[in-house]
C-alpha cells in the first residue's frame, strides 16, 4: 500500500450516492415554494419530503430519518423559530435551515444564534441553496459518523467502559464480572499506563455499591505523614494547620469502594494501621479518640511485584494476603495488539471534539508503525500520541511523519527502549524479551504471514516456528 492511503471505518460513497442518502424535510405554508425546492432539491438526488403544515412536520420527525431540516420562518400554527427550538431540543443531530422574506433578516441572524445552521432569503438563487445545503448535509453526515462511532465504542466499551476485543482484555472483563457482585478485596497489577483505574472503576459501576461513592488515593503523591491524614482524616488542632475538622477517604467511602493506586508505595507504619483498618473496619481521626465504624470495598493497585516486596522485607505478607482476595492482571498494551485500532480510533474522536477540530484519521504506514511499537508507556503514551499528532498535525490526515520519531524510527524506538530499561539486568533474559518483540513486530508488519514475517527477520519459517513455540506467541492476530 502506498504511504499516503488512507486507512476509513468506513467506505466512502459517491457524491451521488451521498446525495441519494440524504433525506429533507421542507416546511413551507406556501405550496409553490414547495414545489420550486421539491424540484431543484430532488434533480440533486436528494430524497424530499415536502409538508405545508409544520406539525405535520414534526409528527413526522418522530417516525422518519430526517438529516435536514428547511423551514420558513413566517408560518400558521407553528412558526420557523418554534420549528427551530423543538428540532435543536429532541433532535439535536438535525441541521435546520431557515428560509425568509428579504425584510425579515433580522430575525434570520436572531435564529442564527438560537442554534440554525443558515438562512436562505426569498428569492433565492438555485447556486445559493444547493449550496447551503450540501454544506448542511455534511454537517448531518459528519455528526452521523460520530454518533454511529459512540455507539459502536460504546458497545466495545460494555458496561465497564473498557475498549478491546483481545482475548487478553476479555480476560480481564470477565474476572471483572465474576468479583464485582462480591466484597472481596481486589489487587490489580500492571505497568503503569495500562488503565488499572479504569478497571477498578468498572468493578465498583457493576457492582451493588455503583449508587455510592467511588474515592481514589494515588499513594504515590502524599508524603506519608499526609498521606496518613488523607486516609484517616484528623480533629481540629491536631497538628499544626489543622484548623478544622476532616473527614479522611476511609470515612468518605463508607458504603462505597475505596481505590488505593500504587498500594507498593506505603510506608512500614501505614501498612500496620492499613491492616488493622481491614481487620476491625473501625479507625480513628489523627489527633481523635472516637472510634468509627467505616463499611468499605477495597481495591487496590501497584505496579510493583508485591510478592518480591514481600520477599525482601519491603512489604507485609499478612496485609498482601487480605488485598490480594482477588488478583486481576491488566495487560501491556504491547500483548493485547489487535485493541490498538480501535483506542486509536476512539482517542482520534475524543481528541477532535475536544479541541473541535474536525476528526482526522490515520494512513495505513502510521497505523502499521503504531501496532508495531512496543508502547513502553502503554494506553497512557498511546493515548498522548494521538492527542500530540491531532493538535499538531496541520493536515485532516495523519501520517506516518507525523507520529513522534520514538514511533516511526526503528534506531529511536531501540534507544528509548533501552533507556527505560533498569541499570541492573538479566542481559540473557532481557535480549529474550527483545527477540519475542522483534517476532510480534514483524508478525503485525507481515499481516501475521509467517513467511513474510521470517524474510523481515532474515531467519527461515521453520526458526520462526521454533520461536513462536519458545516465547508463547500466537501466530493470529
Amino acid at each position: 500500500m502506498a504511504q499516503g492511503e488512507i486507512i476509513r471505518s468506513d467506505q466512502v460513497p459517491t457524491e451521488k450516492e451521498q446525495n441519494m442518502a440524504g433525506n429533507i424535510l421542507i416546511l413551507d405554508d406556501e405550496k409553490n415554494y414547495l414545489l420550486v425546492l421539491q424540484a431543484i432539491l430532488e434533480d440533486e438526488g436528494y430524497a424530499i419530503t415536502a409538508l405545508n403544515d409544520p406539525r405535520l412536520g414534526m409528527a413526522f420527525l418522530e417516525e422518519s430519518e430526517v438529516d435536514v431540516v428547511i423551514t420558513d420562518m413566517k408560518m400558521p400554527g407553528l412558526s420557523g423559530e418554534e420549528v427551530l427550538e423543538r428540532v435543536r431540543k429532541d433532535y439535536p443531530h438535525i441541521p435546520v435551515m431557515i428560509m425568509t422574506a428579504f425584510g425579515s433578516i433580522d430575525n434570520a441572524v436572531e435564529a442564527m444564534k438560537c442554534g440554525a445552521f443558515d438562512y436562505i432569503t426569498k428569492p433565492f438563487s438555485n447556486e445559493e441553496l444547493l449550496l447551503s445545503v450540501s454544506k448542511a448535509m455534511k454537517l448531518a453526515r459528519a455528526e452521523q459518523k460520530n454518533r454511529l462511532l459512540r455507539q459502536s465504542l460504546h458497545q466495545q466499551f460494555g458496561k465497564h467502559h473498557i475498549l478491546g476485543k483481545s482475548k487478553a482484555i476479555r480476560e480481564v472483563l470477565a474476572l471483572m464480572d465474576r468479583v464485582a457482585p462480591s466484597k472481596s478485596s481486589v489487587l490489580i497489577t500492571g505497568e503503569s499506563g495500562t488503565g488499572k483505574e479504569l478497571v477498578a472503576q468498572g468493578i465498583h459501576a457493576s457492582s451493588d455499591r455503583k449508587d455510592n461513592p467511588f474515592i481514589s488515593v494515588n499513594c504515590m503523591s502524599f508524603n506519608p505523614g499526609v498521606l496518613e491524614s488523607e486516609l484517616f482524616g484528623h480533629e481540629k488542632g491536631s497538628f499544626t494547620g489543622a484548623v478544622a475538622m476532616k473527614r479522611g477517604r476511609f470515612e468518605q467511602a463508607h458504603n462505597g469502594t475505596l481505590f488505593l493506586d500504587e498500594i507498593g508505595e506505603l510506608s512500614a507504619d501505614l501498612q500496620v494501621k492499613l491492616l488493622r483498618v481491614l481487620q476491625e473496619r473501625s479507625l480513628e481521626r489523627v489527633g481523635g479518640s472516637e472510634t468509627l465504624h467505616v463499611d468499605f470495598r477495597l481495591i487496590s493497585a501497584t505496579n510493583k511485584d508485591l510478592k518480591k516486596e514481600v520477599e525482601e522485607g519491603r512489604f507485609r505478607e499478612d496485609l498482601f494476603y487480605r488485598l490480594n482476595v482477588v488478583h486481576i492482571p491488566v495487560p501491556p498494551l504491547r500483548e493485547r495488539r489487535e485493541d490498538i485500532s480501535l483506542l486509536v480510533a476512539h482517542f482520534l474522536f475524543e481528541y477532535a471534539r475536544e479541541n473541535k477540530t474536525p476528526e482526522k484519521m490515520l494512513t495505513t504506514k502510521a497505523l502499521q508503525a503504531m501496532d508495531a511499537y512496543e508502547w513502553p508507556g502503554n494506553i497512557r503514551q498511546l493515548q498522548n500520541v494521538i492527542e500530540r499528532s491531532v493538535v499538531l498535525s496541520p493536515h485532516a490526515v495523519i501520517d506516518l511523519d507525523d507520529l513522534p520519531a520514538e514511533v516511526r524510527d526503528e534506531e529511536t524506538q531501540l534507544k528509548s527502549a533501552v533507556d527505560l530499561l533498569p541499570s541492573e539486568i538479566n542481559l540473557a533474559e532481557t535480549l529474550e524479551k527483545i527477540e519475542a518483540a522483534l517476532i510480534r513486530r514483524a508478525l503485525v508488519q507481515s499481516r501475521f504471514v509467517k513467511v513474510k514475517a521470517a524474510e523481515l527477520l532474515s531467519i527461515s519459517k521453520s526458526l520462526l516456528q521454533y520461536k513462536l513455540k519458545k516465547y508463547g506467541i500466537s501466530a493470529r492476530p
